[in-house]
């Protein structure tokens, strides 16, 4: 029995520091529809985003919270999986999306500009905003716990 508590013990350690056990408490609305969100509130977490990931779970997504809000623009450098990157105003409002943007492995990646000032950003897989038919104006509700942007 110790022997088998070991191998638990070991490979919920292993888990954890994968991020595979990591759950998020945190979670936002669109559509309808509820979304498991990680937070990128930092300068540095937004630089790092979902860069590296080898997939995004199914409901799944990230949330960036930007220090001001003004016109966004994100790109995929070293990013993995495609993505929908929704970005949307102060009142929480979709202002502006691209949909199904694939990774991009090479120096030269292309920026996907917001179009319109922007405090939040929402990735989430690809094929999500098109399966929701989200529209300039959606509103993203936040559950407890997301931090306000700074003001």
């Amino acid at each position: 029995m110790p022997r088998l508590l070991r191998r638990l013990a070991v490979l919920t350690a292993l888990l954890l520091c994968s991020g595979l056990a990591a759950a998020s408490d945190h979670w936002v609305e669109l559509a309808g529809e509820r979304f498991q969100v990680e937070i990128a509130a930092t300068e540095a977490q937004r630089a790092r985003g979902l860069m590296y990931r080898e997939r995004l779970e199914p409901g799944h997504g990230m949330l960036f919270i930007h220090d001001w809000f003004g016109p966004q623009a994100y790109w995929m450098k070293n990013t993995r999986i495609p993505l929908d990157i929704l970005y949307f105003d102060e009142q929480r409002r979709l202002v502006s999306q691209h949909r199904d943007v694939p990774p991009c492995r090479t120096r030269d990646c292309p920026v996907y500009p917001s179009g319109a000032p922007a405090r939040y950003v929402l990735e989430l897989n690809a094929g999500e905003a098109a399966r929701l038919g989200v529209a300039e104006g959606a509103e993203l509700r936040f559950g407890p716990g997301i931090p306000a942007a700074a003001e």
